[in-house]
């Protein structure tokens, strides 16, 4: 039975056994998370031993976002037709499965078709977890807390990914990121049914196969044209299959509006607090993605750091992050929440704007302060817009509404990562002198940073110092191009959420 048919709507208080589930389930995010992440510092040892093509590696590495983001609509409304709980649990059980495949994955295609199931897998994990905690804790303030540390688990185990890949990649082989799954996902599974009650819409309506295609021929084209165009630039080709997606995309909302049964429905946006919560998650992730992309190069191919070291100079703003998404349901006891999500917001771009005090010869005092602050910020938008987004619907429709968060949660990935990370490209390219460069040198030198300081080897000494000094100040002009818009964006975003939600 249903959780939401048993259950007083009126209760105040979650029990014990709620705040037990919360435990698993954050766990489950955290892990999820950390996953998102872990793989970028084993690539290297990954192509040393199963030796992919370079088409090969992007797509073990981007192929678990593409479907992640596909699915978390289709999935989100299926938890809530099926049951949340029960999607959970068989989600776990892909997730492990599909960890173990990887792990032990002989070829480069056996490891792409993994990563194909872990993100079919996660897709049933995110907004089944937060859906969950949406019918597990009805009273407001309790539900606040609950989304705070649902929140600091997801943005703790990002950042935490290069920590704990590192150190397992110093002690055991590349197949070790993905075991580290297995034990969470056994526990989940094991202790899921004994403290997570099950929940899901007791008249869920007909479930449209026609929409759940619709949304993930929107989605995936969408998130491949964006990623693609940030790390090749833009192209005819990328243009066509982002126009695919956006079409999709249109025919799938037509069809919203003349369904009985809708996946979405799309009256959800005509409310002020779901609408700016969901566009404040957007921006708010869009602005962290573009801060960790280009700070996580200037600290290593800038200042010289190692990834581990680069790691640990993240940590301080990852746990003020952690703690910002925990003290958002403190702050909302005492203040109205959209004056706690402005400034917020505000604090954010102020990091934002701090990280245009960076130097190609300086220290990274000025990261860690700018990143603190935007990590602040952050943590509190994200609790806060997760927390609008599925308290202002039913509870048998917070798994599609928890899904449509975390869409524009993905979204924000992509387009801070392509958008930011264009701009930087741009300023950059324009700052660097390939002039005594082939011109296979000067194309593979303008891709990134990374390929200037690799076509320096090959340089005379004299002139591959003066050449990395020369590319290194044009990657941080970049920088400041891309952190000044960050902070404007962050800025615009905080003062349209005093404006949309001061009436709530």
């Amino acid at each position: 039975m249903s959780v939401d048919a048993v259950r007083d709507p009126h209760e105040a208080t979650a029990t014990r056994k709620d705040w037990l589930g919360l435990v698993v389930l954050a766990f489950a995010v955290l892990l999820i998370s950390v996953d998102a992440t872990v793989l970028d510092l084993a690539l290297p040892f990954i192509s040393e031993d199963l030796a992919p093509s370079s088409t090969q590696l992007l797509w073990i590495i981007d192929v678990y976002s593409f479907v992640l983001a596909g699915l978390l609509v289709t999935m989100g409304t299926l938890g809530d037709r099926i049951g949340r709980r029960r999607l959970l649990l068989i989600g776990a059980a892909g997730f492990g499965l599909a960890s173990l495949i990887a792990a032990w994955s002989a070829s480069p295609e056996m490891l792409i078709a993994a990563r194909v199931l872990q993100g079919v897998s996660g897709a049933t994990l995110m907004p089944a977890t937060l859906g969950l905690i949406r019918t597990m804790f009805v009273n407001p303030r309790q539900r606040t807390t609950a989304i705070g540390v649902w929140g600091a688990m997801a943005g703790g185990g990002a950042a935490a990914g290069p920590l704990i890949g590192g150190w397992l990649l110093e002690h055991y082989w590349w197949g070790s990121v993905f075991l580290i799954n297995i034990p969470v996902m056994i526990g989940l599974i094991v202790l899921g049914p004994l403290v997570i009650p099950e929940s899901k819409n007791p008249e869920p309506g007909r479930f449209d196969l026609i929409s759940a295609g619709l949304s993930m021929l929107a989605m995936v084209p969408i998130v491949y044209a964006v990623k693609e165009t940030a790390v090749h630039g833009p192209s005819w080709a990328l243009t066509a299959i982002g126009v695919v997606g956006l079409a999709a995309g249109w025919v799938f909302i037509r069809r919203q509006r003349v369904l009985d049964d809708p996946m979405i429905d799309l009256s959800l946006f005509a409310r002020p607090d779901f609408s700016t919560a969901v566009l404040t998650n957007l921006l708010s992730i869009f602005a962290l993605a573009g801060v960790l992309f280009f700070g996580s190069q200037y600290l290593q191919l800038v200042l010289g750091y190692r990834p581990l070291e680069a790691g640990l100079l993240m940590l301080p703003g990852t746990l003020v992050s952690g703690s910002a998404s925990l003290a958002a349901a403190w702050l909302v006891r005492r203040w109205e929440p959209s004056r706690v999500l402005s400034v917020g917001l505000v604090v954010a771009a102020f990091g934002a704007a701090a990280m245009i005090a960076l130097r190609p010869d300086g220290g990274p005092f000025w990261f860690v302060v700018g990143f603190v602050l935007a990590g602040a910020g952050i943590g509190v938008a994200l609790t806060l817009t997760s927390d609008l987004v599925v308290s202002s619907v039913e509870p048998e429709r917070a798994g599609a509404a928890s899904a449509v968060s975390e869409t524009a949660y993905e979204l924000g990935v992509a387009l801070g990562v392509a958008v930011l990370g264009s701009v930087v490209l741009a300023i950059f390219r324009r700052g660097l002198d390939v002039s005594a460069l082939s011109a296979d040198q000067a194309h593979v030198a303008q891709g990134t940073l990374g390929g200037a300081i690799e076509v320096s080897h090959s340089l005379p000494a004299h002139e591959a110092a003066t050449f990395v000094e020369t590319a290194q100040a044009a990657f941080v002009d970049g920088m400041h191009i891309a952190a000044g818009a960050t902070s404007v964006v962050l800025f615009v975003t905080a003062i349209l959420v005093a404006r949309m939600l001061r009436q709530r």
